[in-house]
């Protein structure tokens, strides 16, 4: 059983870099095929991908956060972690890590963190 959990600051200051990391049991992140994902939901909006990281250490950012987003991994300690720099408060949050299978037609996020808030405010 794979479980994963997100840990981080909760609040973070407006032009600082927000640094979250996942923690993974129960499964490794270098393990075919799976893909490690950073997902953001802000208060009464919808989910939105951030980026993700594949077994394989390759990198992939959603374009609209390419610019300011890092994520990173340490396999030795079975993490992985999301940067975000220059933070605004459009970027407070739920912020989410999960396990991705990607398909052809469509994506399969079947584990999920618990989120954890991310407040961005001075």
């Amino acid at each position: 059983q794979v479980q994963l959990q997100e840990s981080g600051p909760g609040l973070v200051k407006p032009s600082q870099t927000l640094s979250l990391t996942c923690t993974v049991s129960g499964g490794s992140i270098t393990t075919n095929y799976y893909y490690w994902s950073w997902i953001r939901q802000p208060p009464g909006k919808g989910l939105e991908w951030m980026g993700a990281i594949a077994y394989s250490g390759s990198t992939y950012y959603s374009p609209s956060l390419k610019s300011r987003t890092s994520i990173s991994r340490d396999t030795a300690r079975n993490q992985f972690t999301l940067q975000l720099s220059s933070v605004t408060p459009e970027d407070t949050a739920v912020y989410y890590c999960a396990r991705g299978s990607y398909y052809s037609d469509y994506v399969d996020f079947d584990s999920w963190g618990q989120g954890t808030q991310v407040t961005v405010s001075s």
